[in-house]
């Protein structure tokens, strides 16, 4: 058994915030029922790379879900997501302010069907603030709130991360909610509404920055791979040409020194000494570890104890003996592509079954089971929510 199989969660949401969340969810066992646009569906079905009828990036953020249509224009579609939200136990959304109210479709609505259903809007800016109605993406929030200021080289413009963190995290956030909620419910019997902002969520991420600013008024640089408060913590070029990451506190500093034939440098044994001469500690390390290649060094650093690792492409990092038997790359088969690898949660338990890698649903592959199972339709209306589009 898993430990979420007694949930139902109704996932109204789109692209990859939200649907990221509700994946994390159904794979830690809930039923996740994904209601997409007739025709259409989640829009990240048409994004690249295509393989046969859907895409990669909706694989990867949908798998182990149900997915039914329903046109939410229509009264019959309205109609389906009401019946829907009085069995569910959590209802998630990420449409513009306002859109669902103006539906019928809204917490208010659907809650007094319902009070215990537990509502999460996901928005760019929240559902309050000057900023309400504003539209954004991943690479917004991260301008705004503060990642890209913090990541580039030093003396070099702001550079956004190698992969969506806004959305990721904002998934993680949204994932997070729904639990505590739940987790509320238990107690008080009653659901709630949960207004998420993903510039909040953001801003929420800067901990470390934000102590800083507040500590020292200081405004944080750009260190490249640095570290603002220890050092070492940078990645260094090795002698094949690839890149390794050190990071050192102090009682690694003397091993670390032996280890690259530098003897023992007494006047940056500890951190705030180091903080403080940070330039001529880089300029003894770096061509020490030039001298070495990557296996070399990683080697002599991990027999002297030294935290060390690869500046591994991703090509490395799936194919790495300790992710492989962490059982984190997986495989699902889907219609007309067959085998496809996956990324499994990082989740091990003991108590409950493990999180499995599933398939994702086909546009509207479940529509007619739901329908009937669930909410009890007949074939005939079924059809005649067809002929009406509203399915």
């Amino acid at each position: 058994m898993k430990p979420l199989q007694h949930l139902t969660i109704l996932d109204l949401s789109r692209v990859l915030a939200c649907p990221f969340a509700s994946m994390v969810l159904a794979e830690l066992g809930a039923t996740v029922i994904k209601v997409e646009q007739p025709g259409s569906g989640d829009e990240t079905r048409g994004f690249e790379p295509q393989l046969a009828r859907d895409s990669a990036y909706f694989f990867a953020c949908n798998r182990s879900k149900a997915s039914i249509t329903a046109n939410l224009r229509s009264d019959g579609g309205r109609r389906i997501i009401r019946e829907l939200a009085q069995q569910a136990d959590a209802l998630v959304e990420n449409f513009p302010v306002g859109t669902l109210g103006r539906q019928g479709l809204d917490f208010a609505a659907l809650s007094a069907l319902n009070p215990k259903l537990v509502y999460v809007s996901c928005t760019g800016f929240g559902q309050s603030g000057p900023y309400a109605q504003k539209k954004g993406y991943d690479t917004v929030f991260q301008a705004m709130g503060g990642l890209m200021s913090l990541t580039g080289e030093k003396g070099g413009g702001p550079v956004k991360p190698g992969l969506p963190v806004a959305d990721l995290t904002s998934g993680l956030w949204v994932a997070i909610a729904i639990l505590a909620a739940l987790a509320g419910r238990e107690k008080a019997g009653h659901g709630a509404y949960v207004d998420f902002s993903m510039l909040d969520g953001q801003v929420s991420l800067l901990t470390l920055a934000a102590a800083r600013y507040f500590a020292l008024g200081e405004i944080p640089q750009r260190l490249g791979t640095e570290h603002p408060g220890r050092v070492p913590s940078a990645t260094f070029r090795c002698a094949d040409g690839k890149y390794a990451h050190i990071t050192a506190s102090d009682q690694h500093w003397e091993p670390l020194c032996k280890a690259l034939q530098l003897g023992t440098v007494p006047i940056y044994a500890t951190n705030a000494s180091r903080v403080a001469h940070r330039e001529e500690v880089m300029a003894l390390l770096t061509p020490a570890v030039a001298k070495l290649t990557r296996a070399e060094l990683i080697g002599k650093l991990d027999a002297a104890d030294v935290p060390v690792g690869p500046v591994n492409d991703v090509a490395e990092v799936l194919a790495d003996p300790q992710v492989r038997a962490r059982g984190m790359v997986g495989s699902f088969d889907y219609p007309g592509v067959g085998e496809f690898k996956a990324l499994a949660l990082p989740y091990k338990f003991l108590g409950w079954d493990d999180p499995a890698i599933g398939a994702p649903p086909a546009l509207g592959e479940h529509t007619e089971a739901i329908l009937k199972e669930r909410l009890g339709y007949s074939d005939e209306r079924i059809a005649a929510l067809r002929r009406e589009k509203a399915i």
